[in-house]
């Protein structure tokens, strides 16, 4: 740790889509940045193959999160592996710190924080995070081939993941508290019926999670097969995200009912020389994806250099 505060022109929270896509742009702005964040690579690494992306007609997340990295770093944008743990405007500018205690001075932030995974709130979920509970099935599900597994979600994201658990394991349950999923694509609907060892559990909740040094078993509410106790070697949990709004709230930013921060079409919030892109924004509605990830971190940059170029002016 070091006890020297550096300054830049645009500090970028985060490590996914949106925060590279800025880095990128700042960059060939000219404009000195510095790129912080937790988490490398963001939803968009831990997606598995990706087939919507233009450019490519299938590529991992990973590797193109890769990409996204290496680019920007070919512009000698700093990037680094930390928290951006408080947010405090002081006159002009902002002062930011770091988990590790790192401190920054800069005329603009762009926030590409995104969001946090949801969880059931079990006990042992915690403990027995990589002893049997994950959750990213893409990560996974090479691990559990001819296991029995249970998802649990009712999205997307969790029918996505039990089709492709459905390639690997022997068995799949797909666990959901409603009657019904949530706007699943049709596509992944299909292949989902079409699966011939994914068992629809619907209207069915996991109650707990049993094992002695990891996971073995679950309870789920209601009945299958006149029991209510699964044999399973993994569970998946693919319950949505919550936007990170801690940063947000620090800065007094205006969040809407979703607790996501409110942009307008310039990436703006209502704090002058703060920007947000991504996921963590209401910026394309229900559509979270690298694709308008980055292209919102793009427009954020755009933004912050007209905001740092007029402070400049003015001042």
């Amino acid at each position: 740790m070091t006890t020297e505060t550096k300054n830049y022109d645009v500090l970028i929270a985060g490590q996914g889509a949106a925060a590279f896509a800025a880095g990128l742009y700042t960059a060939r702005y000219q404009m000195k940045s510095i790129i912080v964040g937790e988490t490398f690579g963001g939803e968009t690494a831990t997606g598995g193959l990706i087939e919507n992306y233009p450019g490519y007609s299938e590529i991992d997340g990973f590797d193109l999160m890769m990409k996204f990295r290496e680019q920007v770093a070919s512009y000698d944008v700093p990037i680094l592996d930390d928290k951006v743990s408080a947010v405090k405007k002081d006159s002009n500018d902002f002062q930011i710190e770091t988990e590790s205690g790192e401190k920054y001075i800069a005329s603009s932030v762009i926030l590409g924080i995104g969001r946090e995974r949801r969880k059931l709130g079990l006990q042992n979920e915690d403990e027995w995070t990589g002893k049997g509970v994950s959750f990213c099935s893409t990560c996974d599900a090479p691990l559990h081939r001819e296991n029995i597994v249970a998802i649990v979600g009712g999205g997307n994201a969790a029918i996505e993941g039990a089709v492709l658990l459905s390639k690997y394991a022997s068995t799949v349950y797909l666990i959901y508290r409603r009657n019904k999923f949530t706007r699943p694509e049709p596509v992944n609907l299909k292949l989902l019926n079409d699966s011939k060892n994914i068992i629809q559990l619907l209207d069915t909740n996991v109650t707990s999670l049993l094992g002695d040094d990891g996971l073995n078993e679950i309870s789920i509410d209601k009945p299958y097969n006149n029991s209510t106790n699964l044999n399973v070697d993994g569970l998946f949990i693919e319950i949505g995200a919550d936007p990170r709004v801690e940063i947000p709230i620090q800065l007094g930013i205006n969040l809407n009912e979703k607790n996501e921060v409110i942009v307008n079409n310039e990436m703006e919030t209502n704090v002058a020389g703060i920007l947000a892109a991504g996921d963590l924004t209401d910026a394309s509605g229900d559509l979270k994806q690298t694709i308008t990830a980055a292209a919102q971190g793009a427009i954020a940059a755009k933004s912050a250099y007209t905001y740092v170029s007029n402070k400049n002016v003015g001042g």
